[in-house]
């Protein structure tokens, strides 16, 4: 084994001073057929069957076994082949004596910095750490891989250097992309001649990174994020003066990143005016662009950093800078840095505060997938309320107007300095709870008929159509019916000209009667269609037109009005019907069933009630549930009041005219004396000018 491993050093330095450096290898397990073997790698082998050993030299000088010195040996080439073909000594090909192997079973290519397995359709398959690789699929090698083909065992070792990884005597750079595999044991902790104060160091350490683990577990916004990375900067490390944290924007290069940090906090707590404080150009954009954690002890003495401009002009001794990434992306990053010390920081600092960024960059990434999900729900709501309101263009943008004012509301609600209201305070989950069930309150009228939810008038336009015509039609049945009187008295009496003349402008008088009394007729049930914002007695006596009666064809007599159109025209306020009102009114319940179906989360888990009890007074006269006093919510009053307001004073609604502000607030304060509104929260809507925002 001792010469094998000469011959293969050798060989690889052979190839070395031809200019083709060994750039990795391969560990070759023993095995029945193979002798253990260390393959030198570099740019390209081809693995494949080896003819079983006695072959003749024909064989070996075959271009397809062509191997190097030391791969001949293992092989089992006859000495006479190894002493005779020196041209054979070529690192592109390993056989492998077993006949379950193909002739070209298998490639290993250096594409770049990496090595790259490539399975050539061999029959029985290329394993790595255990898994197959497809029929001619390939796969990124790195160091330490098992690769088994057939009975035979490699292991892959890379002698590549990593780019992310420059010495330089007063710099150092780590991958942080890697931090969080587990290393292994370092020589002085194996041989334990790490001292008791390291130890009790690395215990600290550890610990505080346990409490940065579960600090940020728990945080939620990213001012608090902030708040809690620099307390723990400040705390992890004694010698740090200052700390900086940039985020990076979706879509941003880190070229086209301004110098100045989110957030610059002082070890003495202060904040310090990012505007004024500068950052590296030449820091940032090897830390995000490479993704590696910088420590630099000395960085006018750096020979990376030192001679640039941005260094110059700033009074950095010693600096560490890491960015914070979360699979695979740049969300930004954290430096640190001190003016008074070249040696404040070590590499162990450095990792320290990998491991830091590493939990900060996770917690970030969360608050921007909960911003993603939030702007998809906000998304997602908008477009169904939108939807529905599009069913009755009279009322569009009427939920979008009672959010934003319900939200208006509900903000200086809680800053009211009002004895009843003293005590209501709004988080900002529950002010998106009240924006959520205001956009979604009347979902329910998906499920009311068109024709009634876009009813105009008190009675609906066919029908006023038909009405008209039945008017049409009790004309000419007047003057058929009077014409054919006259035409029979005629026929029985023989009357003379003179007197068929006199019955004939009687006839035509009392038929201009009658017209005039349909017309009086005709205009009162105009009057009477139109729908009434408030209570009170109809418009007109319309008991007359359901009195009056005309003649059929047939001899019968009818009604001029129908009983649905008498009870129609007798609304007296709005324009819909018990009936139809009822069906309006079940939007509430149904708006409530929709929204129960959603799986809201905790914090707006309060949507579906407050949407079902928009219509509820505090007397208990509202609806569905007829809830009263302390059953109703503040929510509930809030988005009621706001509700009832925009109904008035909307200027969309062609079955009323907008109601001017200063009418609606004198109707709304009668509701309050009635004690079926709040009296103080409706106070609070009027002096903050909450209606505004829905009138805008």
């Amino acid at each position: 084994m001792a010469n094998l491993d000469k011959g293969i050093r050798m060989s690889g330095e052979r190839h070395t001073r031809q200019g083709s450096a060994v750039l990795a290898y391969l560990d070759v397990a023993r095995t029945g057929a193979m002798q253990p073997a260390v393959v030198p790698l570099q740019d390209v082998i081809t693995i494949g069957r080896q003819i079983p050993a006695g072959a003749g030299a024909d064989f070996w000088r075959t271009p397809e076994s062509a191997l190097s010195s030391a791969l001949l040996v293992a092989a089992g080439a006859p000495e006479s082949v190894r002493s005779s073909t020196p041209a054979l000594a070529s690192p592109d090909f390993l056989g492998i004596p077993e006949p379950t192997v193909s002739r070209r079973h298998a490639r290993i290519e250096r594409r770049g910095s990496s090595y790259v397995l490539q399975d050539l359709h061999s029959v029985n398959g290329t394993f790595v750490d255990g898994e197959r690789l497809a029929s001619g699929a390939s796969r990124v090698l790195r160091d330490g891989d098992e690769l088994s083909i057939s009975s035979v065992c490699m292991t892959f070792h890379s002698l590549l250097p990593t780019p992310e990884i420059a010495p330089a005597v007063v710099r150092k750079a780590l991958d942080a992309t890697v931090f969080t595999r587990i290393d292994a044991v370092t020589d002085d902790a194996a041989t334990g001649s790490v001292s008791a104060l390291d130890l009790q160091a690395t215990n600290r350490k550890l610990h505080a990174m346990a409490q940065v683990s579960i600090a940020l577990g728990v945080v939620r916004d990213r001012a608090t994020l902030v708040e809690k990375i620099m307390k723990f900067i400040f705390d992890l490390f004694p010698l740090a003066e200052r700390a900086f944290i940039l985020f990076l924007e979706h879509g941003l290069a880190a070229a086209a990143l301004p110098l100045t940090a989110d957030a610059v906090r002082s070890r003495d707590g202060h904040p310090l005016d990012a505007r004024t404080v500068r950052m590296s150009r030449s820091i940032v954009r090897a830390v995000l662009e490479k993704k590696q954690a910088i420590l630099s002890v000395d960085l006018l003495a750096d020979r990376h950093f030192g001679a640039q401009e941005s260094i110059l002009a700033q009074p950095i001794r010693s600096v560490m800078c890491v960015p914070l990434l979360a699979e695979g992306d740049v969300l930004g990053l954290i430096q640190v840095d001190t003016a008074s010390s070249p040696e404040a920081f070590s590499e162990q600092d450095l990792e320290m505060l990998t491991g830091v960024c590493a939990e900060a960059a996770i917690t970030l990434k969360t608050f921007r997938l909960y911003a993603d999900i939030e702007t998809l729900l906000d998304g997602f709501v908008r477009a169904s309320v939108q939807a529905i309101e599009e069913r009755d263009p009279a009322t569009a943008g009427h939920s979008f107007r009672v959010a934003a004012s319900a939200e208006k509301l509900a903000r200086a609600v809680d800053r009211a300095d009002v004895a009843t209201l003293r005590a209501i305070r709004f988080s900002g989950d529950q002010l998106r709870e009240i924006r959520y069930a205001a956009l979604l309150h009347d979902f329910g009228k998906v499920g009311v008929r068109e024709h009634i939810l876009r009813k105009e008038k008190k009675l609906h336009h066919a029908d006023l159509r038909l009405l008209e015509q039945r008017f049409l039609t009790v004309r000419a049945s007047l003057e058929r019916a009077a014409y054919r009187e006259l035409v029979e008295e005629h026929a029985l009496d023989a009357l003379d000209i003179a007197a068929f003349r006199e019955k004939k402008a009687h006839v035509e008088q009392m038929l201009q009667t009658e017209f005039c009394q349909l017309d009086a007729f005709l205009a009162m049930i105009m009057e009477a269609n139109e729908p009434m914002i408030s209570g009170g007695a109809p418009a007109a006596d319309l008991q007359a037109l359901m009195d009056y009666r005309y003649p059929a064809a047939n001899g019968a007599s009818l009604p001029l009005l129908e009983p649905f159109e008498f009870s129609s025209l007798k609304v007296t306020q709005g324009c819909l019907t018990e009936h139809e009102r009822q069906q309006i009114e079940s939007h509430v319940a149904d708006s409530y069933a929709f929204l129960v179906l959603i799986p809201w989360t905790s914090d707006l888990a309060g949507v579906p009630a407050i949407a079902h009890g928009h219509h509820e007074k505090l007397d208990g006269s509202g609806y569905p549930r007829h809830l009263s006093g302390d059953q109703i919510s503040m929510q509930m009053r809030i988005l009621t009041i706001c509700d009832i307001f925009d109904a008035l004073t909307a200027s969309d609604r062609p079955y009323k005219k907008a109601v001017p502000v200063e009418r609606a607030l004198e109707m709304m304060a009668a509701e309050c004396r009635c004690g079926r509104l709040d009296a103080a929260v409706f106070d609070v809507f009027a002096q903050s000018q909450s209606w505004r925002e829905q009138c805008a």
